[in-house]
């Protein structure tokens, strides 16, 4: 499996992969990503080159979104201040569960990120979605707090504010043959 940036002729992809999840996620009883995702939000941050597709021969087997920018109203200055990157709608394909395949992602942004001068791998997870916590959970993510206030929509309630990060490392193991453009550096805010 390689992984690769996501070009704009990807985006129809995206949206239909970010379907099949939402799909399978309120088959386990979450309401999560039930919204559908704004397209155009999507396509800046292809454009950008912060996602990334994890492709099977000619099957997208997954998709991470790595990033330098953290979300609004989530992290404190303090921790700001730390370099960090962010994952997020880290999705991989009913097609390919049960490989781990979202563990090595993990691993490919950790590494990633140590590359970049990060100290931090940093994400933010559904508040409610309680399995998902554990997955990362047992990835090696440590759980900093719950933000359940300052939603997007007038300040309401945060659905996305389970926080959790991890030592960045160098990691070389995650088996994934990485067609990506360089990592930029990054610093502190």
């Amino acid at each position: 499996m390689r992984i690769a940036n996501a070009v704009p002729a990807d985006l129809p992809k995206l949206l239909a992969f970010r379907e099949e999840a939402a799909a399978w996620l309120g088959e386990l009883g979450t309401d999560q990503w039930r919204r559908p995702y704004p397209a155009d939000r999507l396509l800046a941050t292809i454009e950008a080159g912060v996602v990334f597709m994890v492709r099977d021969g000619e099957a997208t087997a997954a998709t991470i979104t790595l990033t330098p920018d953290a979300e609004d109203g989530l992290w404190s200055d303090a921790e700001l201040s730390e370099p960090s990157m962010f994952v997020n709608k880290l999705t991989v394909a009913r097609t390919h569960a049960g490989q781990d395949l979202g563990g090595r992602l993990l691993d490919w942004a950790g590494d990633r990120a140590f590359r970049s001068g990060a100290v931090w791998l940093r994400l933010d997870a559904w508040t409610t979605n309680e399995p998902l916590q554990r997955y990362y959970l047992n990835h090696g993510f440590e759980h900093v707090r719950t933000v359940t206030e300052g939603g997007a929509v007038n300040g309401g309630p945060r659905v996305s504010g389970w926080l959790a990060q991890r030592p960045a490392r160098r990691d070389a193991g995650h088996g994934l043959d990485d067609t990506t453009s360089a990592p930029t550096s990054i610093t502190a805010v």
